[in-house]
């Protein structure tokens, strides 16, 4: 036999006791992983759940070189025609007047035969 209360509560949409709490996550402390170096960090713990970033990480794979054309040399260059470039590397714009006496840490191919078709030396350091 159906108790009287029972049959008057039928069809209600709190027939059935509460029911705000059941909707969301905030009972559970969050869907997923929500909370895993907080409030469930003996959770993550048991379940063995890795912390931190995870994945790809874009990083440079050379360092950039300072470069320096071929036109600006007889302005960095004494008296003697010697330029000492330590970090550098020499590009092949322009065109070369005198001859220089060049070392750097390196030279393009257009660079190193400008030089050279001047009478000068392209050294590598």
């Amino acid at each position: 036999m159906v108790r009287p209360k029972t049959k008057e509560r039928r069809g209600h949409r709190t027939y059935h006791g509460k029911h705000k709490n059941q909707r969301g996550g905030g009972t559970r402390g969050g869907r997923g992983d929500v909370g895993k170096c907080k409030h469930h960090f003996m959770r993550s713990m048991l379940l063995g759940t890795e912390m931190g970033k995870h994945g790809f990480v874009h990083l440079p794979l050379t360092e950039e070189i300072e470069t320096v054309n071929v036109d600006v040399l007889d302005q960095m260059a004494g008296p003697d025609g010697k330029v000492e470039l330590t970090d550098m590397k020499v590009l092949g714009r322009g065109q070369v007047t005198r001859k220089l006496n060049v070392s750097a840490s390196g030279f393009s191919a257009t660079a190193k035969t400008k030089i050279e078709a001047a009478g000068g030396q392209a050294v590598v350091v």
